[in-house]
């Protein structure tokens, strides 16, 4: 009879605003077949906001049972970084963030102008607004920013360089972040890259990301090198 396998490295997920926790499946299985032990974690992104949700992750993080690493698309990863912020003790110790508007998003502000869609913010409106402060915590956080620019952001927002239709890639160079890379895929297509899951593992295994020139020589980058590389998976389409 055969052993029964060693669960791999812990990992909460947290979806984005308007998402529920099925929108991250995708996300969980291809960091499942990483070797993680992926969970996700549901929230109420406008009517709770993350006043609510906050207090929530502090409890589930203070409860798991040794380290767990987190990843948070979009919204998702401003809140992770919110709470490591007010609960620096957490047992975390690395957090990926897929295509989170750290420093603030022009999508949300334009959203914000108008009457007629100011609360499809909810009260994710303001951590929206506002973004994070520069990252002094001593978890190591990664940003993987998408470059394909297609979505509903387009028509909200219009982007000084490379975007992913909803977020600027300068939007999510926040500093003190510990590696920084981009990859093909629009702001929902983030979600359902297949690139985007193996950087994310290669962040939580290693605290870096797999830069295309350490594919090409065999050799490891250091974290906080090479930020905003685009990382190639060797295809050419892109999700959206």
């Amino acid at each position: 009879m055969s052993a029964p396998s060693t669960p791999g490295p812990r990992v909460l997920i947290l979806h984005g605003i308007w998402n529920a926790r099925s929108w991250v499946a995708p996300l969980a299985w291809r960091l499942r077949a990483e070797g993680f032990d992926a969970e996700v974690f549901g929230y109420d992104s406008v009517f709770g906001g993350p006043e609510a949700a906050i207090p929530r992750l502090i409890d589930h993080l203070q409860a798991s049972d040794g380290p767990i690493g987190l990843v948070g698309h979009s919204l998702g990863g401003v809140i992770a970084l919110e709470t490591l912020r007010r609960q620096p003790d957490l047992p975390v110790s690395r957090v990926v963030c897929l295509g989170s508007p750290l420093r603030g998003s022009l999508t949300a502000r334009n959203l914000a102008r108008h009457p007629w869609s100011a609360h499809a913010l909810g009260r994710s409106g303001p951590l929206l607004l506002s973004g994070c402060a520069e990252w002094r915590g001593t978890a190591q956080v990664g940003m993987v920013a998408g470059n394909v620019a297609r979505g509903f952001g387009r028509l909200l927002a219009r982007f000084e360089g490379d975007s992913d239709g909803t977020v600027s890639v300068e939007e999510t160079r926040l500093p003190g972040l510990s590696d920084h890379c981009i990859v093909a895929a629009s702001h929902t297509g983030l979600v359902f890259s297949a690139e985007a899951a193996h950087q994310a593992a290669n962040f939580l295994r290693h605290g870096r990301f797999t830069h295309p020139q350490a594919r090409e020589t065999g050799a490891a980058t250091g974290a906080g090198t090479n930020r905003g590389t685009p990382a190639s998976n060797g295809r050419t389409g892109a999700m959206e």
